[in-house]
């Protein structure tokens, strides 16, 4: 057991806290290298949203240094080094701040306005965001404490996705929408809180050393903080998360519904559309009238599905008035019918091919044994017979002898007669002694 704990053991891999500490200053300033990078990668993040483009997102993602104070801020809580805890939070608000301004520029510039699948998924954050943040955070203090650094800080800045929503929040701003500005911005604090959360967790678990003296009543104060700051955030994601799941097991069950009961007779389901945030599923046929007995028969089903108080709401697309496109529809159903019945008839023609060789090794057997009384058993089966540039259809025919084996007398007149009995040009014997 103790061989297994020491597998899980970091602190021989544990850089010095001088190393550590050092690492933590340097990565919290936000001048020169930094900012530009900062910028850059700010732009890049942009037309990755604008655009549409996951790949450019990470990229984006793998060049921002805006974990280095996020971290920062964590590791001077923990350590209790509030010089420090102020230099990365002035530098943070700077880092933040200039986000916003490029970002905000940068879609006030751009001539594409619309909002693609990637720039909304940072809009409307929840718990499991809370939960990439905190174990993004938890593997990035690790590497930084640790000699083996590997390529854990890129996977963090990739999970935890810190620039795309800062850049979304200055979408927000640019085209004066205030529920995206609110979303993303809501999901970038999620991140920021709970990375600098792990980041404390780690410290004080793993034992670095207080850098300041600071009195008791300091380190309430400062405990307290950071529980209220971490409870209020987090709070809100749980009833998102909460919201997120209810919608997706209402999609789930709305499309069941519709994948099972959306049949009526003689009208063809054109359209469908799921609003879970309504409780509303819109239903568009073509084909005769609906009745309000049939509305009413399907509204009735929804409660099996789990999906009572739903608006069910069904229209027709268009309606079969004249002749001629009755007609059209029609002919189209009529031979599709006529397709099916071929296939079935088909289908019933194989059965019945089976189930006649069946019967026909049953009465060969009989046959051959009175003639061939040694024969104990026997199988008959057509065959066909491929080449480069024929097909040569063949019965095989395999007996097995119990007391005594088939002379080549006896196998030339067993073959002989049942060319003549199976009506076959081509006869394959196989005898099995």
């Amino acid at each position: 057991m103790n061989k297994l704990f020491r597998r899980f053991d970091i602190r021989s891999e544990q850089e010095d806290y001088e190393v550590i500490h050092s690492v933590m200053e340097s990565g919290i300033v936000f001048k020169g290298t930094n900012l530009w990078i900062l910028i850059f990668a700010i732009f890049i993040a942009c037309v990755g949203l604008n655009v549409n483009s996951t790949a450019v997102i990470i990229g984006a993602m793998l060049i921002s240094p805006l974990m280095g104070p996020i971290i920062g801020m964590g590791y001077s809580l923990a350590t209790y080094d509030f010089t420090l805890l102020k230099k990365s939070g002035s530098n943070f608000g700077f880092a933040v701040a200039s986000g916003l301004v490029t970002s905000t520029l940068y879609f006030l510039i751009t001539p594409i306005n619309e909002a693609h699948s990637e720039l909304l998924a940072r809009t409307q954050p929840n718990i499991y965001d809370v939960l990439i943040a905190l174990f993004g955070g938890l593997a990035g203090i690790i590497a930084m404490s640790s000699k083996i650094k590997g390529n854990i800080i890129p996977g963090v800045a990739i999970a935890t996705a810190l620039m795309p929503p800062l850049c979304t929040a200055g979408y927000g701003l640019a085209t004066a929408n205030w529920s995206y500005f609110l979303g993303a911005f809501y999901l970038f604090t999620i991140n920021t809180v709970f990375i600098g959360a792990a980041t404390l967790i780690t410290v004080r678990l793993l034992k670095f050393p207080v850098i300041t003296y600071t009195d008791e009543k300091q380190k309430i104060k400062a405990n307290r903080w950071v529980t209220v700051i971490a409870l209020m955030t987090m709070i809100p994601s749980i009833y998102f998360g909460y919201i997120m799941v209810q919608q997706e097991n209402y999609n789930q069950n709305a499309t069941s519904f519709i994948n099972n009961e959306s049949f009526i007779e003689g009208d063809y389901l054109l359209q469908s559309d799921i609003n879970p945030a309504a409780k509303k599923i819109s239903l568009v046929y073509g084909g005769k009238a609906i009745t309000d007995s049939e509305k009413e028969e399907m509204q009735d089903k929804l409660a099996f599905y789990g999906l009572k108080g739903t608006n069910l709401e069904i229209r027709l697309g268009f309606e079969i008035g004249d002749t001629e496109l009755r007609t059209s529809i029609q002919d189209k159903t009529i031979t599709e019918l006529n397709r099916l019945r071929l296939d079935l008839a088909n289908n019933q023609a194989k059965l019945d091919s089976i189930s006649n060789n069946n019967e026909l090794a049953r009465a060969v057997f009989h046959e051959i044994s009175a003639l061939f009384p040694q024969i104990v058993a026997c199988s008959v089966g057509e065959q066909l017979f491929f080449t480069d540039s024929l097909t040569t259809p063949y019965y095989l025919v395999v007996v097995d002898t119990a007391t005594e084996p088939l002379t080549e007398t006896d196998q030339a007149k067993l073959k002989s007669w049942l060319a003549t009995r199976l009506k076959a040009d081509s006869i394959q014997l196989f005898v099995a002694n």
